[in-house]
């Protein structure tokens, strides 16, 4: 596997970095686009700057967007690596993670320790399944979303492109999640979420539109 560089250089690209070291892979590298990190180290590697200071090294990387939790960040991290050239990383999964061969897992994604991914499930890119996730059977994940720890997604749920999923919250069965949603921590899930709004509690309200 090629050697990987990390968009982010906070808390969770710190866990990707941790989640790497358990894989045997090597980080070489944090990017970042604020001009007063680069040349910083956190956990004892440097921050290189952005995709424009690691050229010569375009075909030596693969490139982590998914060093951030946030969707949206993760997209455009995404946009930024594609259009410049690079390559993505491919699917990162802990060797504790319990996932049956017959899912689909896209470029990029995060599977982190204890997680859970049982059968027929489609994830997409740039997805990042924390810590404990449960997800069942004929769920599918799209694109850049993140669910925190401890999600619990029961079967044939569908995640949209970018929609975020606080900690702890569980989605009932044949449930779907709009796209750039927020569900909010412990919340439960048993009707349609739409796109674009945020809900929470135990059951899950539309709190606002996003």
């Amino acid at each position: 596997m090629r050697k990987l560089i990390v968009w982010g250089a906070g808390g969770h690209a710190r866990e990707i970095v941790w989640l790497c070291e358990e894989l045997n892979i090597k980080v070489v590298g944090l990017l970042d686009e604020r001009p007063h990190m680069k040349g910083l180290t956190v956990e004892g590697l440097p921050i290189l700057g952005t995709l424009a200071d690691i050229e010569l090294l375009r075909d030596e990387v693969g490139i982590v967007c998914a060093g951030v939790g946030d969707p949206a960040l993760k997209r455009r991290f995404a946009l930024t690596t594609t259009s410049s050239g690079f390559r993505f990383a491919p699917p990162l999964i802990h060797p504790n993670v319990r996932w049956s061969r017959r899912n689909v897992i896209g470029a990029g994604s995060m599977i982190f320790e204890g997680a859970v991914i049982s059968e027929q499930i489609r994830i997409g890119q740039h997805v990042i399944l924390n810590r404990s996730v449960s997800v069942s059977h004929d769920s599918v994940i799209g694109d850049y979303v993140t669910l925190g720890p401890g999600v619990c997604l029961a079967g044939n749920v569908v995640i949209e492109a970018g929609a975020y999923i606080g900690i702890g919250a569980s989605v009932r069965e044949k449930i779907k999640v709009g796209s750039w949603s927020v569900v909010g921590g412990g919340a439960f899930v048993k009707d349609d979420i739409p796109e674009y709004c945020m809900a929470a509690g135990v059951p899950a309200v539309v709190k606002k539109n996003l």
